[in-house]
């Protein structure tokens, strides 16, 4: 017998059902979604909170001609299994399978592509006030979380969106860091529906109408309104910024979403202006061991749904994040100016440690990485020395801020860039292509590349020495397995070295990509040299190696258009030296989701990559 979310292929078989079986599909849907996420990895918690609000804003809003604009889109598993996708969940974040966001090219129903947080409410906003312009009778909905609010981007859209009385906008704040005990909860259900229902906005119309001719006594009716919603309500900040605001309510409560959208639909179809719901969900939801903990089921890799995440599970060699980890408390330690900062990323950047140790020197800004920037460089002009744990994709939007607060003011300022290269199965959005290109051409910044464990932590040392910017760039996951010394001595600024002596071709390498190199000069009999530096780079040892050599390779986990080997070769034309030179590195597209070995084989840039690609250009200078 099928299963009722057997029967489902579209939204449109979803709205065909009764009301009443809504429930029950909601269950079957979470059910699926934990047996396929436990098979594939990837987000689960963020999922699991969302289903009930899955089902009821498909069930209500006449997708995909009304857009769902998802914030992140970590949290559309439910959305990818009810609009088609539901036969293709077992190939999710692998290559050529589905992606684990939103993607226009994958769906119809994926109205906007997204991975970086806080963009929703102003994709939503062009969708709506477009479809006004062009005369389209359709309503956009942003379904944004708590974390995401934080950042500047979702209240500038906010602002924005609040002079716009005539548009059809909804934004769903989907709070999951917040709980409604039962009784709270039916009267929040209770006042949902009354505020959203025709009666509640005919009698406000009515009144402002029926008082405007006394203005006190409107006054004194509105302040009335605004502190009587304000007791069982924080409806004072949305409505101020020109949204309608209802809620909170239950957002695993199908019988109090679904009346509660219906009738805001009704209200952005009778040109209520902006509307704001506010949903209140738990991470984890229907799952014992993610509700209990969130974080760990955040993004797991593959486990058994009946025994939960095993130690055994835990990589046995340490990632980068961690050195970075146990590098910043030995520092702290030692240095009491050292703070450190992260945009709202301490379990991902590695810091949880060091919160535990210094949590009066420990600064989670929120979802902001504009504000983390300049905030780090206040710190810096009082003689503190701070340390921003950032990914290498997320400095990209506090990139104005790095220019003109940081560098152009020379602050010594530390960004340790994880996540630099290739990410696996996050795909594009998550990848640190480009932090080479846009770092190197800032006057004052100083570019670290370490090629392993140990370096990681001499480098991160030898860039907090520095009375400049610095950023040491370090890859996801675990590195060669060069065991990490314990001390804190720095490497030499903007010095690199010879790992293997050779003929003939001479490659460059920056970061980890040295050691597939070095497997690759032991067939070609090729030269290595370990850079360490793109910048300052050691210009010394590239003019040495350059003469003694009769071609050069540069490598790189990072876009060549603008990389180090462009930096390579600049330095040699400032010297007036001509050689013939190869660059290897992530090619000018965007590179899908996949295992990281695998992507790395597919832009040629695993030892066989590198082997062939030398052979095939310089096949007269090999042994």
């Amino acid at each position: 017998m099928n299963s009722l979310l057997d029967t489902i292929n579209s939204p449109a078989d979803m709205r065909a059902l009764p009301r009443a079986q809504l429930r029950g599909l909601a269950d079957e849907l979470r059910a699926y979604l934990l047996d396929t996420v436990s098979k594939t990895g990837g987000h689960l918690s963020s999922n699991l909170g969302t289903v009930e609000l899955t089902v009821a804003l498909h069930y209500v809003f006449n997708t995909p001609d009304d857009r769902l604009v998802w914030d992140v889109g970590h949290q559309t598993y439910p959305h990818k299994i009810l609009t088609g996708r539901r036969e293709r969940m077992d190939t999710l974040r692998q290559f050529g399978g589905l992606s684990g966001f939103p993607r226009r090219d994958e769906s119809p129903y994926d109205t906007f592509g997204t991975a970086h947080s806080s963009t929703s409410i102003s994709a939503a906003l062009g969708m709506a006030l477009a479809a006004r312009q062009k005369g389209e009778d359709r309503h956009a909905v942003a379904i944004i979380g708590d974390g995401a609010m934080s950042a500047g981007m979702a209240f500038e859209a906010l602002n924005n969106a609040g002079v716009h009385d005539d548009c059809r906008l909804l934004v769903v704040l989907n709070d999951n860091d917040m709980s409604i005990s039962p009784p709270v909860g039916a009267l929040n259900r209770y006042l949902a529906q009354l505020m959203s229902g025709r009666f509640y906005a005919s009698a406000r119309n009515v009144g402002k109408h029926v008082l405007s001719v006394a203005p006190p006594l409107l006054e004194l009716a509105k302040r009335f309104e605004s502190h009587a919603k304000g007791m069982v309500v924080p409806a004072t900040l949305f409505e101020n910024f020109g949204f309608n605001y209802i809620g909170p309510i239950d957002g695993h409560d199908l019988e109090s979403l679904i009346p509660t959208l219906e009738n805001i639909k009704n209200l952005m179809e009778n040109g209520s202006g902006p509307q704001f719901l506010h949903v209140v969900t738990k991470k984890g939801q229907g799952y014992k061991l993610a509700e209990v903990d969130p974080i760990a089921y955040h993004g797991p890799g593959k486990f058994d749904p009946a025994m939960g995440l095993q130690k055994s599970m835990v990589p046995a060699r340490q990632t980068f994040t961690q050195v970075f980890g146990t590098w910043l408390c030995d520092m702290a330690e030692h240095d009491p100016r050292l703070v450190g900062i992260t945009p709202a990323m301490r379990e991902g950047s590695g810091m949880v440690e060091f919160h535990k140790r210094f949590p009066g020197r420990y600064h989670d800004v929120g979802i902001a990485e504009q504000h983390a920037v300049t905030f780090a460089a206040g710190m810096a002009c009082e003689g503190l020395k701070p340390v921003v744990a950032i990914y290498s994709t997320f400095l990209q939007r506090g990139y104005d801020q790095l220019i003109h607060d940081v560098a152009l003011q020379n602050l010594p300022v530390v960004f340790a860039l994880d996540r630099a290269g290739l990410v696996g199965a996050d795909g594009a959005t998550h990848a640190g292509a480009y932090d080479i290109p846009y770092l190197r051409c800032i006057p004052n910044m100083g570019i670290a590349c370490p090629a392993d464990e140990r370096e990681c932590r001499k480098l991160l040392s030898s860039a907090f020495a520095q009375d400049h910017p610095v950023a040491v760039r370090y890859p996801r996951g675990a590195g060669a397995g060069v065991e990490p010394e314990a001390g804190l001595e720095p490497l030499p600024f903007g010095k690199g070295e010879i790992r293997r002596e050779g003929s003939g071709v001479a490659i460059l390498a920056f970061g980890p990509l040295l050691y597939p190199a070095l497997l690759a000069a032991e067939k070609l009999g090729c030269t290595v040299l370990n850079m360490r530096w793109v910048k300052p780079m050691d210009t010394a040892l590239l003019l040495q190696v350059a003469a003694a050599h009769e071609a050069l390779v540069t490598i790189e986990e990072g876009a060549v258009m603008g990389g180090a080997g462009s930096a390579v070769g600049e330095a040699l034309q400032a010297a007036g030296m001509v050689k013939p030179v190869l660059h290897l590195g992530l090619n000018d597209s965007f590179t899908e989701h996949g295992e990281h070995a695998q992507l790395l084989a597919l832009q040629g840039l695993d030892a066989a990559g590198i082997e062939a690609s030398i052979r095939a250009r310089f096949p007269a200078l090999l042994n």
